[in-house]
């Protein structure tokens, strides 16, 4: 029996060493793309690209395709990440122990992506799946999250994972084409940067076992406001096929070139720089800029708010702004939304977003402070708000779950989808919500912004300081990431052993509530969403 047991034992850590297989030879992963060769590694089978030129640009200048090497380049190692308006310099323990950053390095040359894939030239032609970063249109990297690693992906979807870094908040946005031609698309650079990482794709991707007719983008909070970004430029058709949008519908209309235009001379004036000499701020320090950029931006805001006017339910921030050529339309605007109508689309949400940061103190108050809560936010109106949550979600595990369902989030996603399902003859769409609840902290962040992340990218053991890692995670990462990837090779999330995922339509609004238990539900939350609505009125 000992020697039976010592025999599983030395199986097991045989077993152990094979997934832990790391090839680095001086011949290993090398491959070409069209500004020299690349070299990475190979990880579990995956090979491993990190930190590969897409482009390059001089400061508030359109990015061109990098200049060509010589030689085989290392690639070994995530690139360099957009500089922060804010370097982080201290952090709330216990929320940075959940999301566990990887801050990287800064620089403002940071147009690289990585690339993962069970194989190099080998005549298949993969699906690829196009990541884009979240933390809005100011900060973030695509390594920021352990989730966003694309080993695990690649391997059990046999799909080409790809991530982007690229220029984010002023070194991205700051509108400076009234002052010369050469900074004619500078209100979105960042925009142009990120199709300029797609046509990387389409051009080089063959080299990595990829399939450039078959590009998903994908992102997540600010990452998916960037697909809903990508999905009205004209410039960027053709360049990808179907798009995945995790809890990034709430963004309103993109500013317009009166107010970036505004901001970029209230900058000016800031730093006391003359029109005529607009071209100092390319030797600026960016800490410098960085505030005073910022500081213009309070300011116009202000301006706003005293003329009655929208600035946004974050107020004025850097982001993509109709210019009248890169970015023509408004999101929402018919002519947007028929340049997307042929891609199929993924859409949805988490459970609690937000809300159990902005609820904190009362992650484990008893059920009379939650209800008194309640009451003093709705009034006489209390008993029908508890009665559209608990109609929506009708396991209550605490009292706080009361309070910590999210609809910000949630209606943007309802409300896109809506719009998109309503074209005629359009491609399908498929709508999502993601209700499990972590278990981390005593439960207390329950399906937080980014939790379904390391599901999507099958990532739950890297991200256990979010997930709680373990089996039960592990499973249902099996089935989130199957369906991401399902939707990538053939437009439709459905698998085997699952309830069948309908198209989303208005009328019936179909949704699939991710949990441990998978359900399809038709407007699960409508009483929620009316009862919000109406409050809003």
């Amino acid at each position: 029996m000992t020697r039976l047991i010592s025999l599983i034992a030395l199986l097991f850590l045989a077993g152990a060493q094979v997934q832990a297989q790391l090839v680095t030879s001086n011949d290993a992963a090398i491959t070409t793309t069209e500004s020299g060769q690349v070299q990475g590694y190979i990880s579990n089978d995956i090979f491993t690209f990190k930190g590969i030129p897409y482009g390059q640009a001089k400061r508030f200048m359109a990015a061109t395709r990098p200049s060509p090497w010589e030689g085989v380049r290392s690639s070994r190692t995530y690139g360099p990440v957009a500089p922060l308006l804010t370097p982080t310099t201290t952090v709330q323990d216990e929320s940075e122990f959940v999301f566990d950053h990887n801050w990287g390095y800064t620089s403002e040359d940071c147009l690289v992506l990585n690339v993962w894939s069970p194989g190099l030239k080998d005549g298949r032609k993969r699906p690829v799946m196009f990541w884009i970063h979240g933390g809005g249109f100011t900060s973030g990297s695509s390594q920021e999250l352990p989730s966003y690693d694309g080993e695990n992906l690649a391997r059990s979807g046999d799909v080409v994972v790809v991530s982007i870094n690229h220029r984010l908040n002023v070194l991205g946005f700051l509108d400076l084409s009234a002052y010369g031609d050469e900074y004619a698309a500078s209100a979105n650079n960042s925009v142009m940067d990120m199709k300029l990482a797609l046509e990387w794709v389409r051009d080089n991707i063959g080299n990595f076992g990829g399939d450039p007719d078959n590009v998903t983008i994908f992102g997540q909070s600010g990452g998916g406001a960037k697909v809903n970004t990508l999905m009205s430029m004209p410039s960027a058709k053709g360049l990808f096929h179907k798009a995945i949008n995790q809890s990034g519908s709430f963004r309103s209309n993109m500013l317009t070139k009166e107010t970036t235009q505004r901001i970029a001379a209230a900058t000016l004036k800031e730093l006391d720089i003359p029109a005529a000499e607009v071209n100092r701020l390319q030797n600026l320090p960016f800490a410098e800029l960085a505030e005073a950029s910022s500081r213009a931006l309070k300011t116009v805001e202000g301006e706003l708010r005293a003329a009655g006017k929208e600035v946004g339910g974050f107020g004025l921030g850097w982001g993509p702004s109709v210019d009248g050529a890169i970015l023509p339309y408004q999101y929402s605007s018919d002519e947007a939304l028929s340049l997307a109508r042929d891609i199929p689309l993924l859409i949805g949400t988490v459970k609690n977003e937000f809300m159990p940061f902005m609820n904190g103190a009362l992650s484990a108050a008893p059920e009379a402070t939650i209800m008194e809560r309640i009451k003093q936010q709705h009034g006489d109106r209390a008993a029908d708000f508890v009665a559209a949550v608990k109609a929506a979600y009708p396991e209550q595990r605490v009292p706080s779950d009361l309070i910590d369902v999210d609809v910000m989030f949630r209606m943007g996603a309802v409300a896109q989808a809506d719009t998109k399902a309503s074209l005629s003859g359009g491609a399908p769409v498929y709508m999502y919500l993601f209700t499990w609840q972590s278990p981390v902290m005593g439960g207390k962040y329950k399906a937080i912004h980014c939790v379904e992340v390391p599901f999507t990218f099958n990532t739950t053991d890297l991200a256990r300081n979010m997930t709680g890692g373990g089996p039960e995670a592990r499973t249902l990462a099996a089935k989130v990431s199957q369906a991401w990837i399902n939707f990538a090779r053939f437009g439709n999330p459905s698998q085997a052993g699952l309830p069948r995922w309908e198209h989303y339509t208005t009328e019936k609004g179909a949704t699939m509530m991710i949990d441990k238990e998978w359900q399809l539900r038709y407007h699960p939350d409508k009483a929620f969403l009316d009862f919000n609505r109406q409050k809003g009125r």
